[in-house]
């Protein structure tokens, strides 16, 4: 699963950070230099593999010499990204504990061609929509390392400074944005007027293969089905654009067991309640409306969230 999820995230990143071209015509390959390559640090042998894992948490970069910047116009783009993905893996057993990139981005602030790389990396790996690594969490560290360099002047810092309000929204552990959700017949309810002891908000599109996807996974989970049929578990399912006409043809295809709404005015769109830059989008709150899971795509993690809960 984890070599899956790497290989996916490199070819998503090939296009755009392909490898140098070699100029046209006949080239001696030894005249060609070989990209320079990052070894990660090796865990000592004799730690078990969880204590191997929180060691190379704090030491993967140990190899990697921040104050050379010669070495990143002359390293290998893709190979970074793999390994950066490799290391996002290794700590991402606790997605909400920013501190290892906390530490990570202080080293690559060194300067601001080592800080732009890293933040480079990171955008890829932990901001783009389709990376199947994307962590607000992890995110947050970098985009705040980039505010408070001294490189960056008013215009360059809008891009990190809109970023990081968007990202800073709905946080793991913290409570919700409410918003107000419109139905059919035109009556309205809120997020946090919905009592039950799970809220699961499933903002999507109609036509969006994805969402019917996840569509056809809650609708077949034995267990989020129980918790609907008890009372345990109420779906929200959201439409966040214009075109009604489109909702309104769509709108059959949603269990009736769902609320099924939509966002009258765009208000969660044009006030950045929620990032919509990635849908479908599933969110899970409790009965307070805190936050347990954040901008998810898959059907498993709510349940195994909702599971280890109890």
């Amino acid at each position: 699963m984890q070599r899956l999820l790497i290989l996916s995230l490199v070819v998503l990143c090939a296009v755009s950070c392909g490898r140098r071209r070699v100029s046209s015509g006949t080239v001696d390959s030894s005249d060609v230099p070989h990209p320079k390559v990052f070894l990660p640090a090796l865990a000592p042998s004799h730690l078990s593999p969880e204590e191997q894992r929180d060691y190379l948490r704090w030491h993967y970069w140990d190899r990697f010499d921040f104050a050379d910047t010669l070495f990143l116009s002359g390293t290998d783009t893709l190979q970074m990204i793999d390994a950066y993905a490799r290391y996002i893996m290794l700590i991402s057993d606790r997605p909400t504990d920013s501190a290892p990139m906390d530490s990570l981005m202080r080293k690559a602030s060194v300067s601001r061609p080592m800080l732009d790389y890293f933040a480079m990396l990171a955008e890829k790996v932990l901001h783009d929509p389709n990376s199947p690594l994307r962590n607000d969490e992890f995110y947050i560290p970098v985009l705040q390392a980039q505010l408070a360099a001294p490189w960056y002047d008013e215009y360059e810092r809008i891009g990190p400074e809109y970023d990081l309000h968007t990202v800073m929204q709905n946080r793991v552990g913290y409570k919700a944005n409410d918003f107000r959700y419109t139905l059919a017949s035109g009556k309205t309810g809120t997020l946090y007027g919905l009592q039950a002891e799970y809220v699961l908000l499933f903002i999507n599109n109609p036509g969006c293969p994805m969402c019917r996807e996840i569509r056809e996974a809650i609708t077949a989970s034995p267990m989020l089905n129980e918790m609907i049929e008890r009372g345990r578990l109420k779906v929200l399912a959201l439409y966040p654009d214009e075109d009604l006409t489109e909702w309104r043809n769509y709108r059959d295809q949603i269990p009736p067991t769902w609320i099924n709404a939509y966002d009258a005015g765009c208000v969660i769109r044009d006030r950045d309640l929620y990032n919509l830059n990635a849908i479908p989008s599933l969110y899970l709150f409790d009965r307070d409306k805190r936050v347990l899971v954040k901008d998810s795509v898959e059907v498993p993690q709510i349940e195994e969230v909702i599971d280890r809960r109890g």
